[in-house]
Parts: structure tokens; sequence; C-alpha cells
């Protein structure tokens, strides 16, 4: 079994203030250890489940958090950016079995987490198709046009429900809860038993009761924090600027959708 893991950290447990996740601040090493332990959690329990080949793409910033010395000698890690419209996905195609997400976030235009945002943080929401979107919701639907299931989900609460209202059959553990610009997080010990006992349930059966299906289009609606980003935005092939902060989009094909992110965003 071969298993695809992305990996965030404004998801991970005790993740709460944006010094914690970035490279440069003394906050951060104890965040980025925490990240590799739940990852590493995640891998010990697919290989539990029997799983013979894990890739694991560093998904935040630098694209260069985990360490990769923690990890089993099963995993391969993905370190840095391609530049491929896949981003957070990057590497992932139809001979994985399962994709899982750790360390997951709320979206923009969310109250999940102090660190709500999707992508980055320029822009004030992003919705397809009236619904309001999530890095999850952009990976999990990456996943199954590769016919790949989404399996399990770490995170804030928020992105757990998320994941539960996308398909109920996805396995979630919430680390934490976000409560104004504060957090409320399970003990860290907990949960690493929680990652690795959930990741090792879910993937033994039939993984392809987590499939779902895609929709026939796709109309993009993207609202930017200052309006310059959407007046340049708006020159993309197929956009219209509704207003001078907004623009908007429709297409067929799902990887249309993450072409106009990769360019826009």
């Amino acid at each position: 079994m071969k298993v695809y893991i992305s990996a965030d950290i404004e998801g991970v447990n005790g993740t709460t203030v944006w010094d914690e996740t970035q490279k440069i601040h003394t906050d951060y090493p104890e965040f980025a250890r925490q990240m590799t332990a739940e990852v590493k959690a995640a891998c010990e329990g697919a290989l539990a489940a029997g799983a013979t080949e894990i890739w694991v793409k560093d998904a935040h910033g630098s694209g260069r958090n985990v360490i990769a010395s923690e990890l089993p000698e099963e995993a391969v890690l993905i370190r840095g950016w391609a530049r491929h419209p896949y981003s957070m996905m990057q590497g992932i195609d139809a001979s994985f079995q399962a994709a899982m997400m750790i360390g997951y976030h709320a979206s923009a235009d969310s109250g999940g987490n102090p660190l709500s945002h999707t992508i980055n943080g320029k822009s004030v929401f992003i919705r397809m198709n009236g619904l309001t979107v999530s890095e999850f919701l952009l990976n999990a639907y990456t996943a199954e046009m590769n016919g790949v299931p989404v399996v399990y989900v770490s995170g804030d609460e928020s992105i757990c429900r998320d994941a539960s209202v996308l398909n109920p059959l996805i396995k979630t553990s919430s680390v934490k809860m976000g409560v104004g610009g504060s957090t409320i997080n399970l003990n860290p010990k907990r949960i690493l038993h929680l990652i690795r006992e959930s990741t090792e349930n879910v993937l033994i059966g039939d993984l392809n009761l987590h499939r779902f299906k895609l929709p026939e289009s796709y109309q993009m609606e993207i609202r930017f924090k200052e309006h310059p980003m959407a007046y340049h935005a708006s020159f993309y092939p197929g956009v219209e600027l509704t207003n001078p902060y907004t623009i908007c989009a429709q297409y067929s094909d799902f990887f249309e959708v993450l072409r106009l992110l990769h360019f826009v965003l």
C-alpha cells in the first residue's frame, strides 16, 4: 500500500500565533518538532496498517519544516516547492491508495483558528460553487481528481468538521479548537497516540468507500484584501473583475481551478 501525506503547521497541536509558524522566530522550533511528531505518528499508523511506501509533502511556508531524520525509513519527504499547481499535493498520482492530511487548519473567512487562511494571506475568501474554500477542500479535490481517496484529516476542530461535511467517512482527529485569538489544545502526548491509532484503523478496509464525486463545473469567486491584487488578477484569461476587490471565473476542469489559484494568488 502506497500512502500520501500532506502536512501543514497551523493546524498542529499548540500553534496559536504566527511567530510559532515562521522560521525567523525563536518560538518556531518547538512547533516544527510538533509538526514532525504528528507526521511521524501518521507514518507509524500507516505502516502498522500495511503501508510499504509513504510520501510526505512538507506543505508549510518554505516547505522545510519536517525533520527528516525523525521519520520512518519507508517515508519519502518532499521539501521545498516545485511551483506545480498541485502545490501542497505535489507528486500525488494514481499510484497511491490513500491520502491523509496532517496539521490542517480553518479557511480564510473562518473564525475556527487564529491562523485561519487559504493558501496565503492575500484573500478575504475564496469560494467555489458558493462554498468557502479551504486548503483541505482544494487538496481533497486534487486527490480525487487523481483517483486517490482522502481517508484522514487532523487539525483544528473547524477543518475536521468541514472534512466530515465533504465526506462523513473521512476519519478526523481534532487536536485543538480556536476561540478568538486563543486555542484550546489537547495534551500533545495524547494527540500523537490519537493520530497513530486513527491512521492505522482508517487504512484497514475498503479505501474506495472514501471516494466522492467531483462537481461537473466550478464557479470561482475570490475576494482580495487589496484591490490592486484583484485588478492584477483580472487579466488572467477567463477572469472577470466584478468589483474592485473581487474576481470571478468558471471552469469545467478542476485542474484549471488549480492553475487559476497558482497564478493569481
